[in-house]
């Protein structure tokens, strides 16, 4: 029987026997012994410092459950890490980690980065993303896990095991990447780029309660109820998508990734699983942000079916779009915007649609989600009946 190149464990919440699940989880991988003797490295998903239960972070729980099982196997050290959005500094890595509650998993042979030097990357194979900027910490690493966790996301419809990579890059300079790639397509091709220039040793989901609604920072926890493992992000965030009842063609990523022959049409068929059957954790109720911007429209041809798509995107595309009754004129969406598209008047902000991007960062990294993701009216109703 061949090995399977992805797993998936039920789990049913955050107690202490999840260590035991985990186990269960990459044994199949020849994880935690490969761990013997090596130097690894925990990329956690910390978008930005926030308890547990919000779902917005890697659960603690699982990561300090993970770096035991990784030093009992002989391990030589631990390093758990990301770059969080915002400023890539000491002090501000320690107060994620503390709002995180990540400061327990600490022991003799584990350890939260601080690091927070940075180094240029060079991908020759690279679709789009030839030359970056990157994580030092990371190169001193024997391995790699790209532990994520399952979140809806604004620009690119989910957020698992291949955007999580997009957390290599270093805090402030993410704004840049959206300015450099700010079309779907492109930015799709530049997170794959990332995942393929670090290609993980092992992918670990964080899928016993997901995020929904408006993620990756401010939806609401949904409970999932599993684990999910594999050494292939695409087909692990396949997976996912599937679970969290999203087609591929609804993740851009993954719409690429099959565009490039990475994945296949009939990829989720075809995987050579072990443990419990995703089909079992589909959540067909899940409430997903829709991030189509356009459509095809069969058969339109010649200038005026041109004209016609040209006119049907401009009113399908989502944007982000503040409440500011919710809104407490923060500007964080000011210091964020790549496009500098915000001004703030009054203490609350005005997007300048001729400016907007569209890469919601806004909307990601609003402390209290008054930033939104606006579906058209039209939109919604062809969503509605399709």
């Amino acid at each position: 029987m061949s090995a399977p190149t992805l797993y998936i464990e039920k789990c049913d919440s955050y107690t202490p026997d999840v260590k035991e699940s985990l186990l269960h989880l990459i044994r199949p991988f020849g994880w935690p012994e490969k761990a013997a003797g090596k130097r690894v490295a925990i990329k956690v998903n910390l978008l930005h410092g926030a308890s547990p239960e919000k779902a917005v972070v890697t659960h603690p729980v699982l990561v300090k459950a993970l770096s035991e099982l990784l030093v009992e196997a002989g391990a030589e050290s631990v390093v758990i890490g990301d770059s969080p959005g915002g400023l890539y500094t000491v002090s501000y890595l320690n107060h994620v980690y503390k709002l995180s509650q990540l400061l327990p998993c600490e022991s003799e042979r584990v350890h939260l980065n601080q690091n927070v030097e940075t180094r240029e990357g060079h991908y020759e194979n690279a679709y789009l993303l030839h030359s970056f900027s990157y994580t030092a910490y990371l190169d001193d690493a024997d391995l790699l896990i790209d532990f994520c966790k399952l979140k809806t996301h604004g620009m690119m419809g989910m957020s698992a095991a291949v955007k999580n990579m997009f957390g290599t890059i270093p805090g402030t300079t993410k704004p840049e990447y959206h300015m450099r790639f700010p079309n779907k397509t492109d930015f799709s091709k530049m997170l794959l780029d990332i995942y393929r220039y670090w290609h993980p040793d092992l992918c670990i989901v964080d899928a016993i309660d997901g995020m929904e609604g408006n993620g990756p920072s401010q939806g609401l926890p949904r409970h999932i109820g599993c684990l999910i493992a594999g050494t292939n992000a695409v087909e692990v965030d396949l997976v996912c998508a599937g679970i969290i009842n999203l087609k591929p063609e609804d993740v851009p990523t993954l719409e690429v990734a099959e565009q490039l022959g990475l994945i296949q049409a009939d990829t989720l068929d075809t995987l050579t699983t072990g443990g419990a059957d995703w089909r079992d954790f589909v959540v067909r109720d899940y409430q997903n942000v829709a991030v189509k911007s356009d459509i095809a429209f069969a058969g339109k041809g010649g200038p005026i079916g041109r004209a016609f798509r040209s006119i049907a995107r401009i009113f399908l595309k989502s944007r982000p779009q503040v409440r500011k009754k919710q809104c407490i004129g923060c500007a964080k969406c000011f210091q964020v915007c790549p496009a500098r598209a915000i001004t703030m008047k009054d203490k609350k902000p005005v997007i300048d649609r001729s400016q907007c991007i569209k890469c919601f960062c806004c909307q990601e990294f609003c402390p209290v989600g008054a930033m939104k993701v606006h579906r058209t009216p039209l939109a919604k109703l062809l969503s509605k009946n399709k």
